[in-house]
């Protein structure tokens, strides 16, 4: 294919007709040819060295082609060069550049959309330095006044701008300023051309820059917002839309540049978010969220909210054409299909405090201008709480009020709004409490499916107070109107409705805890037979409920009436579901939760899940390395929720799986987890490590060191922020270990050690709340099996460990933490004196020590602390404390 000699390159007549011959077959509907077979023979072509070449000059040259061929040359040539322009000859990359540059100004539009992606993949591999004509060219077209090239090059620029905006805010050697200071001038210019095309690809270009900020930016913020309000009202949407969102940004990121003219800007909002074109509507709709979220005084928002309210409620109403109305239709008996399945997302297993809260998972579901209004007016109750009351509740009455079958949106609009405030404006609702619950049951039984589901939602956004109120007669009938009537719904015909319910269901579990115990019967009944009824999608939902409820009530569950009624189908189900169904999921986590409510009494089913385990685990790492072999392809989500089901059976079952781990291979396939290269399936895998030290350490014993080696390498990583949850389970593992083996952790705890005082020391630069209580715990409970070995480093450590063990509340692993404070002051009395203010304040966290050994050695400490300092140095420490924590001390009589 190549050329010969060294004169420029030219393409060969015959190379260029088959590739063009190819390409048209590629993109041709109604050809033929196998697409699968074009694109290998691409691929082989992909091989020569000028094959790029050719893919350049079709794109930039061949005139007598269709467009279409063109522009397929130019996307092949783009995903070429994503892999390959780095090892390309200068010579070969000089040439797609001087063909690129011309094509800026090409008379159709494709060619040149298509030359501007491939000129910032270009600039994305060899950077502006390595390019140095494509400034100056991009320069000359906006300033050519030539249409075609100014949109050629404004659009090359916005896409530069979207992917790789840094780079023309970085310092280019032989320029005297930086690229953005060149661009943006005439970037503000083209606000104010003529064609609306140059003024939205312009507009949206500065927007890139607004989270980047940089200082050219900052410093014309004067002329970019003179410049946004002069085109606000423009006859183009797509301009309009990237006005509001600008703003949206601006009041994110940089409130302050705002704030003087924040009343212009809110009355402009005001005005779009009544805009003719829906997205308009829906960008202007963002800003009430974020300007909420923003620091900025409320009081500048106050006097607009009479105004503000009665929009969002107008655009809470269905709009005609929301998916949600044809979806409401759909009857339960027809199966899901595979593309109406949310994707499955399982949290590893975290030890801690700060466990993250998951907001309710809407990543799924599409957004839109209903929602996005719904969670400006929650935004509002929670920054202006009861005050919008006022305005809200005479619109919200109204609309109830409304009869008839025409206005059933209305009253769902009414009903979402009440539960959008229903956290925010609690205190001004509480008084009506019983009012509002009592309205809300009978919507439950509503005609219209959109009307039940919603109530169903906003009961569960009162279920904490419904709760609350479940102690007087009138509360407990009020709290059982709600549970009935969320189970009636749980048994909807209608696919949506019975998801709303069972959401709900879930959330009023986690608040009612044990007091669901009197009714677990009828919620078992309900639950079990939705399980039989329910198509796959909102199976997955059941299952949460299950384990929601198992969470719920514990121990409760585990009497014979209720595992005959819940057991056995999900036995059937278990035995149904393959082991590379990912609808298996859901079902190991629901056992999870039941393993774990159960206790001992789930021995009679443990054997089989345990097994079931191991070999989920086997399989996933088997296909790891071959997957013909194990049958299945590798997905380390299969490993992480078997591990998590094997913890909640240690943690069940206590010693009484002692006999499953010793007749399995577990220890070894833990080991192979703990090294994985995916830091979710580690994080799991330390969970594990840590339950089974606690009830069967003996069965580690064989691999020990290797367990501890690896746990303590993932406290030692340069990169412990982005895998802190896998530093936590690991450094809470080695903590559990070494309460069971004591001595035997001697070789690996002072490495440990050195590997957690970095942690307490910069505790206050926001490092993850549990991972410096474990460090704090895992260091005492070291210290309190090693004291010789640890204590003559304690004065590295010990103000911040003391400082860290102050923030703990009151539990047995805080016990273990100061049996090793004791031990190590025992064995060094000297090494706390520099820190004893610090000891004393973490003696004083305590509400109160419990356990009588462990008061006896504080108590001890200090009087010996007392007796060693005399000369008044132990009054002068003392006097260094405030006095709740004198008060605290004074127990022990210093």
């Amino acid at each position: 294919m190549a050329a010969t000699g060294s004169a420029p390159w030219q393409p060969q007549e015959e190379g260029l007709k088959e590739i063009c011959g190819l390409l048209e077959e590629q993109i041709s509907p109604s050809s033929l040819a196998d697409k699968s077979q074009i694109w290998q023979q691409l691929q082989y072509y992909s091989q020569f060295p000028d094959f790029n070449n050719y893919l350049v000059f079709i794109l930039a040259r061949a005139e007598d082609k269709s467009v279409e061929i063109r522009q397929a040359a130019g996307l092949l040539l783009k995903n070429n060069l994503s892999t390959a322009y780095k090892i390309m000859t200068p010579a070969h990359q000089q040439y797609i550049k001087s063909e690129l540059l011309p094509c800026l100004g090409a008379a159709d539009k494709h060619i040149r959309s298509t030359v501007g992606s491939i000129i910032t993949v270009v600039v994305q591999l060899g950077g502006i330095l390595g390019w140095p004509e494509l400034l100056q060219a991009l320069v000359n077209c906006l300033d050519s006044n030539d249409l075609n090239h100014m949109e050629g090059s404004m659009d090359a620029l916005s896409k530069i701008c979207e992917d790789i905006p840094q780079v023309l805010d970085s310092d280019v050697p032989g320029l005297a300023e930086r690229p953005i200071n060149i661009f943006l001038p005439r970037l503000f210019q083209f606000f104010q051309s003529p064609h609306a095309s140059l003024r939205k690809l312009s507009l949206g270009s500065v927007n890139q820059y607004i989270m980047l900020m940089p200082s050219a930016l900052y410093t014309s913020m004067d002329k970019y917002l003179h410049g946004l309000f002069a085109i606000a009202n423009d006859p183009a949407a797509e301009v309009r839309k990237l006005v509001c969102a600008a703003f949206v940004q601006l009041v994110e990121v940089h409130p302050s540049v705002l704030e003087p003219h924040m009343k212009n800007v809110i009355e402009y909002m005001l005005q779009v978010n009544k805009d003719a074109d829906d997205e308009v509507v829906l960008e202007a709709c963002e800003f009430w969220s974020a300007y909420c979220d923003a620091l900025i005084p409320p009081a500048i928002l106050r006097e607009y909210l009479p105004r503000l309210i009665p929009i969002l409620l107008s655009n809470m109403v269905y709009a005609d054409d929301d998916e949600s109305l044809i979806e409401a239709e759909v009857d339960e008996s027809l199966p899901d299909r595979d593309q109406d399945l949310k994707p499955h997302f399982h949290t590893s297993r975290f030890h801690g405090s700060d466990d993250a809260e998951d907001d309710d998972d809407d990543s799924f579901n599409i957004w839109n201008l209903r929602k996005c209004s719904a969670a400006a007016l929650d935004a509002l109750s929670n920054v202006f709480g009861d005050e919008i009351l006022s305005t809200l509740m005479p619109i919200i009455q109204a609309k109830l009020a409304a009869t008839g079958d025409e206005a059933w949106k209305d009253r769902e609009a009414a009903v979402l709004a009440l539960g959008a405030v229903g956290e925010g404006c609690i205190s001004g609702l509480y008084p009506h409490l019983s009012e509002i619950v009592a309205f809300l049951i009978p919507l439950l039984d509503d005609k219209f499916p959109l009307i039940r589901s919603i109530s169903c939602w906003t009961l569960s956004r009162f279920s904490k107070y419904i709760v609350q109120d479940s102690g007087h007669q009138k509360g407990y009938e009020q709290f059982d109107a709600t549970l009935m009537g969320l189970l009636r719904r749980i048994l909807d015909t209608n696919k949506r409705v019975q998801e709303a319910a069972c959401s709900a269901f879930a959330t009023l579990e986690e608040e009612a805890a044990e007091e669901l115990a009197p009714r677990l019967d009828v919620i078992l009944q309900h639950l079990m037979c939705a399980f039989g009824k329910y198509q796959r999608r909102n199976l997955r939902i059941v299952y949460d409920a299950i384990g929601t409820l198992a969470d719920a009530v514990g121990g409760e569950l585990n009497k014979p009436v209720y595992l005959e009624i819940l057991m056995p189908p999900l036995i059937a189900k278990w035995h149904q579901v393959s082991n590379s169904d990912k609808d298996l999921f859901p079902l190991l986590e629901c056992f999870t939760s039941i393993a774990q409510a159960l206790g001992t009494g789930f021995s009679q089913f443990a054997g089989p899940v345990f097994q079931r385990c191991i070999n989920i685990i086997q399989s996933r790492q088997l296909a790891k390395v071959d997957p013909v072999s194990a049958g299945v392809q590798y997905d380390k989500e299969f490993i992480v929720c078997a591990l998590d089901l094997l913890s909640g059976l240690t943690e069940g079952l206590g010693s009484g799986i002692e006999s499953l781990v010793s007749q399995s291979n577990l220890k070894d396939l833990l080991l192979q987890c703990c090294m994985d290269d995916a830091s979710d399936v580690r994080q799991s895998a330390f969970a594990l490590l840590g339950d089974l030290a606690r009830v069967c350490p003996v069965h580690l014993h064989p691999r020990l060191s290797e367990f501890l080696d690896i746990a303590a390498k993932q406290l030692n990583t340069p990169k412990l922020k982005e895998t802190i949850s896998v530093a936590n389970n690991a450094c809470w593992a080695i903590g559990e270990l070494a309460i069971k083996i004591r001595q035997d952790i001697s070789p690996i705890a002072l490495s440990v050690i050195s590997c957690l005082v970095p942690i307490l020391q910069h505790a206050e630069q926001g490092l993850n709340k549990s991972l410096v209580e474990n460090s704090a715990i895992t260091l005492g409970r070291l210290a309190w099996v090693c004291p010789d070995l640890v204590s003559p480093h304690m004065e590295h450590f010990m103000q911040s460990w003391c400082i860290a063990l102050s923030m703990i509340r009151d539990d047995i692993e805080k016990e273990d933490a100061f049996r090793g404070l004791c031990a190590m002051v025992r064995a060094n009395p000297s090494g706390a004196l520099s820190s004893l203010v610090f000891m004393c304040k973490a003696i004083a966290s305590w509400h109160e020590i419990r356990n009588e050994e462990l008061h006896n050695e504080v108590f001890q400490v200090l009087q010996s602390y007392k007796q060693m300092l005399r000369n008044g140095a132990w009054d002068q420490c003392m006097s260094a404390l405030e006095p709740p924590v004198k008060d605290k001390l004074s127990k022990y009589q210093v």
